[in-house]
């Protein structure tokens, strides 16, 4: 049997995340590393998921490349995203903050 579900693709053998080949639905069962468990979250085509348990403050590794940092704990086989993860290219890591930080140095609304 395989260590890890075909619906998970391991870019690069560095890695501590997985990528969704497929949709995969919440509490659906899924292995990741040989673990067996069901999906705490529902992943669409692309999202990642820890390949195994990432420390808050460990880089996140993809394509053998770090990509951010955990700002959480991510328990093995969670989503990760926006929401427990910062980004290392850009000062934000959502369209909201984006949004923000924009119209607070553009003083956008002020007449």
């Amino acid at each position: 049997m395989s260590q890890t579900d075909p619906r998970l693709l391991l870019l690069s053998p560095d890695d501590n995340v997985l990528v969704a080949r497929a949709p995969i639905a919440a509490g659906e069962p899924i292995r990741v590393e040989g673990l067996d468990l069901p999906a705490a979250t529902a992943f669409s085509l692309g999202h990642k998921l820890a390949r195994r348990p990432i420390t808050a403050g460990d880089p996140i590794i993809k394509y053998g490349a770090v990509i951010g940092s955990a700002t959480a704990d991510i328990p093995q086989g969670a989503h990760v995203h926006t929401h427990n993860v910062r980004s290392n290219y850009t000062a934000t890591h959502t369209l909201e903050e984006a949004r923000a930080a924009y119209e607070i140095a553009n003083e956008v609304g002020k007449t």
